[in-house]
């Protein structure tokens, strides 16, 4: 029936044409308890997920797609007459999916079994680009971090230490802190407010012993440490722009997510997360398919790259050529990726970026010239360099063709001139 409907297939049958078997029941034995009640197959929740992200579909939609739609059927080999399943299963599967690094686990069981399918190319090319996600919640002025930081601290002492409230929370407390905090534009008594929150900080830290405080507390010392200073007699006292502020990729900006942090590229900004995605890229008509996903701080593209790098290696999908945008590549990792991994990185490699280059004073290493035949390094007054240092352990050589051999091939640093050449 859903051939006889649908002669041209849709995403979902083609799912179950090319990935059965995908996954089993088997696979997710260790995500459920042994006893209990029967439940629902997770290798279909997961196919379920799969086609629901493809598709772009709420849990309510996927759900009654599995209901109603012959193709989703098809993709599960359900019987026509099946009811499916009420949407808030899927919730339940992705809580079980963010524990203990199953997600991994079982992007590394799918590239195997893609592989035995022969649906993955060995040693072959890959992408990897990088964007932003937003974390979930409010941007928050730092009168209102300080106040939800507080509050959130004391629902959770409330569950975990009770008694250490007694004596210190009064009414003056519930009235500051009793609900979740929104201030006007403009809050009356901002810099007082500040203070007396910093205040009422300091006190509830110190009547928390370190061993029975939770992640909010400890997001609230963070926070404190970040925006308050010791005064002179000992107390607290709101940081100003003269004693320095946290830079954006160690200040908190939720007490509910410790890890969020703020960033800036170019005209965006925003409050959360990097998101490094990896996939094939094969000339052909085969599907492209992800290899490796990365959630990082908003930190620069060269500090996830040789994670990356790693985590392909242990699933043995290293490709053979890398191709990145100017903000993952640099010219030491060029070097250390064909040399560690035997992967060739593609991309622009960003202009020298020193003070010389900038401030038009002085010489960089693109005013010399590297000869690797005869290795040697020739000044910009035509001076010849008489020394020459290979790394510890050489790269191999380069693919023939390749636009970066000479890059690949250069030594880790630019060896010095025999003599320095004299300023301009």
């Amino acid at each position: 029936m859903a051939r006889a409907s649908n002669p041209s297939g849709t995403t979902a049958m083609w799912v179950r044409d090319h990935l059965d078997g995908l996954w089993d029941d088997r696979d997710f034995a260790s995500w459920y308890p042994r006893d209990g009640r029967p439940g629902l197959s997770p290798a279909q929740l997961a196919t379920v997920c799969v086609l629901q992200s493809l598709l772009n579909l709420s849990n309510r939609q996927a759900a009654e797609a599995v209901r109603c739609r012959i193709d989703f059927k098809y993709a599960l080999a359900l019987d026509l007459d099946d009811p499916g399943f009420h949407h808030s299963v899927l919730t339940d599967f992705r809580d079980r999916l963010c524990e203990d690094d199953r997600a991994d686990q079982l992007l590394s069981l799918s590239l195997t079994r893609m592989r035995e399918a022969g649906m993955v190319a060995e040693r072959g090319r890959q992408r990897t680009d990088s964007t932003q996600v937003l974390a979930a919640a409010r941007d928050l002025t730092r009168l209102e971090l300080v106040l939800e930081a507080v509050r959130a601290a004391l629902e959770e002492a409330a569950q975990r230490a009770p008694d250490i409230l007694d004596g210190l929370v009064d009414d003056e407390w519930a009235t500051r802190y009793g609900r979740p905090v929104r201030l006007p534009s403009q809050p009356s008594h901002p810099v007082t407010r500040l203070k007396q929150a910093g205040a009422d900080a300091r006190r509830l830290l110190e009547h928390l012993p370190y061993h029975r405080r939770g992640p909010r507390a400890e997001a609230l010392r963070q926070i404190v440490v970040q925006n308050f200073l010791l005064d002179a007699r000992g107390g607290l006292r709101p940081r100003a722009e003269k004693d320095g502020q946290p830079r954006g990729a160690v200040r908190i900006v939720s007490p509910y997510d410790r890890e969020a942090r703020r960033a800036i590229r170019g005209n965006t900004r925003w409050s959360g997360y990097l998101v490094h995605v990896t996939e094939t890229c094969e000339a052909g008509p085969q599907a492209n398919l992800i290899t490796d996903i990365a959630t990082t701080g908003p930190t620069r593209d060269t500090e996830a790259l040789p994670g990356i790098h790693i985590r392909l290696r242990d699933r043995g999908r290293l490709p053979r050529q890398h191709l990145l945008d100017g903000g993952y590549l640099s010219v030491s990792l060029l070097h250390r990726s064909l040399r560690d991994h035997q992967v060739e990185l593609v991309g622009p490699v960003k202009a020298s970026g020193a003070r010389q280059s900038k401030e038009q004073t002085g010489f960089t290493r693109d005013d010399f010239t590297i000869d690797f035949d005869q290795r040697q390094v020739i000044c910009p007054n035509g001076e010849t360099s008489h020394i020459w240092l290979e790394p510890p352990a050489m790269a191999p050589t380069p693919w023939p063709g390749s636009a970066h051999a000479s890059a690949t091939r250069a030594p880790t640093g630019p060896p010095a001139p025999a003599a320095p050449p004299p300023a301009p």
